[in-house]
């Protein structure tokens, strides 16, 4: 009997190492291997590829036994929420232990860096860009024009730096590649060391994620023999959600204040201590390996348009399946709330989705019918962002969300330019007066100008993005804000 148990932080938070205690009990002692996404079922208990979830301490020696069954699931393997999924990046989720090399290497790894380094490193980087794999950090950049750039500074001393300060409300893809694949993390930031030269790199890991940075840390120490003589180490945060924009996040690594740069020049000519410099996402680099092992155009095969390859979509808030749903490019966005994510918790109708973070356009019902895929997003000016989906019920005040989009924007502003800094404590207190319902025409029209400047004035997304979930709310619910919706 192979008995399997997730721990990384959900499933710990949810009374995982207790189940495990109970197994042990039993006389079972549980394999503990990555989760598989499947969050509003942890613990999930793995019992020869047979689900039972949310288990609790008290159910496992029934359970064990074969004598309680109400828990059950069926083959996990076989349950709706996977079988609709492609799943490339967690193609080991639930089913290899995060720190085993054993396991990884018997299921594929490390098989991409073998081809990495019997090619030419302009040939890797020529690889990626055929692909067609964009940034999954937020701006959908190609990741191979960055790499190509690296490659093609003149200096030698070069970096690899991933972007693993994921601090968007409702997102989690990038802490469970840290707590349950990390090989794979490494794995794909020393292909990129090889395709441009680098000899050092970092994770740059927020210090929210205690899990993830140890975990991160073994994985490292365990495989270091295996990347030499690239170097790789982990970089803590200190939280200041900032610090997800590239620049802020080199400035916080150089022990400066982490504020953003002004850009020219980009971190690919002059990034880390003035140094060519790629900064990547956790997404984006653990998409590396299995690209080089199945090839570009393999890879291009999934997704539409200019989105290839697949997405780690993340479920949160209201939505009755929370969890994990790697799909490929192109699935609409009511399949994904609606038939994988299974609506609200209670049946109460959805209002709105948030997609892309705090500082994503909200969503109503009536635009489900948008496909996942990076330009139908801009077109309905919407962001897909680092992929998070935040769900809403039919009781949520758009209202007041709007005026928590500037308030976080004012809390979390590095304080470099005004149209941030100035821009959202103005716009708090523009929501102030118009949920109050003082002079609310008058002051919709100043917002929606500040909104314009925010927009289009700020030095980065932090700013720049706080009008999509203010001018959306506005947009799709006025009554919210006290407009009829027929003005």
């Amino acid at each position: 009997m192979l008995v399997r148990l997730a721990n990384d932080a959900v499933a710990i938070a949810c009374g995982a190492d207790a189940v495990a205690d109970a197994c042990a009990a039993a006389g079972i002692i549980p394999e503990r291997v990555s989760s598989r996404g499947m969050h509003w079922l942890e613990p999930l208990l793995d019992i020869d590829g047979r689900g039972y979830g949310p288990v609790a301490p008290g159910d496992v020696a029934a359970i064990l036994r074969g004598e309680d069954e109400h828990l059950a699931i069926g083959t996990i393997d076989d349950h709706p929420f996977l079988k609709c999924q492609q799943r490339l990046i967690f193609a080991r989720a639930g089913k290899t232990r995060p720190l085993s090399l054993e396991d990884y290497a018997a299921t594929g790894g490390w098989s991409g860096l073998d081809i990495a380094r019997a090619s030419a490193p302009v040939d890797v980087v020529e690889t990626v860009l055929a692909s067609g794999l964009r940034g999954r950090g937020g701006a959908g950049f190609p990741a191979g024009i960055k790499w190509r750039t690296v490659a093609a500074a003149p200096d030698p001393c070069r970096y690899i730096v991933c972007n693993a300060d994921e601090g968007d409300s409702g997102t989690f893809a990038d802490r469970m590649v840290m707590e349950g694949d990390p090989f794979l993390l490494i794995e794909g930031m020393a292909i990129a060391a090889h395709a441009v030269g680098a000899q050092k790199g970092f994770v740059y890991i927020r210090s929210e994620y205690p899990v993830a940075v140890a975990r991160m840390r073994a994985a490292i120490g365990l495989s270091r023999d295996l990347i030499a003589p690239f170097e790789l180490e982990v970089f803590v945060g200190a939280g200041a959600y900032v610090c997800g924009e590239e620049t802020a996040l080199l400035n916080s690594m150089e022990g400066k204040r982490g504020e953003v740069r002004a850009k020219p020049p980009i971190p690919a000519l002059a990034g880390l201590f003035g140094k060519p410099t790629i900064v990547n996402n956790v997404l984006t680099l653990a998409a590396v390996p299995w690209i080089l092992s199945h090839g570009a155009e393999a890879y291009a095969q999934f997704g539409m348009g200019r989105s290839r390859g697949t997405m780690p979509v993340q479920l949160a808030g209201n939505v009755r399946y929370g969890g994990l749903v790697e799909i490929a490019f192109g699935m609409t966005l009511g399949e994904l709330v609606n038939d994988i994510g299974g609506g609200t918790v209670g049946g109460r109708p959805v209002k709105a989705v948030q997609v892309g973070g705090p500082l994503g356009a909200y969503i109503p019902p009536e635009q489900f019918h948008l496909p996942f895929d990076y330009e139908a997003f801009a077109q309905a000016e919407a962001l897909i962002g680092h992929g998070g989906i935040t769900v809403f019920d039919d009781r949520t005040h758009m209202g007041r969300m709007a005026r928590f989009a500037f308030s976080f924007c004012a809390a979390e502003s590095c304080g470099k330019c005004t149209p941030c800094r100035l821009g959202s404590t103005r716009g708090v207190e523009l929501m102030d007066q118009i949920l109050s319902g003082d002079r609310v025409a008058d002051h919709i029209v100043t917002m929606t100008d500040l909104a314009e400047v925010m927009k289009h004035g700020s030095l980065c997304a932090l700013g720049g993005f706080t009008p999509y979930p203010v001018m959306s709310a506005l947009r799709h619910w006025p009554e919210d804000f006290g407009v009829s919706p027929d003005v």
